[in-house]
């Protein structure tokens, strides 16, 4: 005889009822004179490779970060910064070298 199961097939995962509950809520940030749409990404919802600007160090999936864009900008305007490179990003110099056998994506 097998045990029984007290919890329904599919697990108990909470299911995003919209884009807001998924992605968070975006809040808009001053900086270098530009205003920057704002979102905090959860672990969950984070499921690719990233490259933050601030450290040029990768952001692997499923780690919790931070996107940020121009307000007048697109799609291809966002970056994904780690939440203290983010808030950091006052200190941080502007161009950062990268290392030679650093990968490029």
């Amino acid at each position: 005889m097998s045990p029984r199961r007290n919890r329904p097939p599919g697990g108990d995962k909470p299911q995003p009822s919209d884009e807001g509950d998924r992605f968070g809520l975006e809040r808009t940030e001053s900086w270098r004179g530009e205003e920057w749409m704002v979102r905090q990404i959860g672990g969950s919802a984070a499921g690719k490779h990233y490259r933050c600007p601030g450290c040029d160090q990768e952001i692997p999936p499923g780690v919790p970060h931070v996107v940020a864009w121009p307000q007048d900008g697109g799609a291809d305007d966002r970056r994904h910064w780690h939440k203290a490179c983010w808030n950091a990003r006052d200190r941080r110099s502007a161009r950062l070298q990268r290392s030679r056998n650093a990968p490029r994506y």
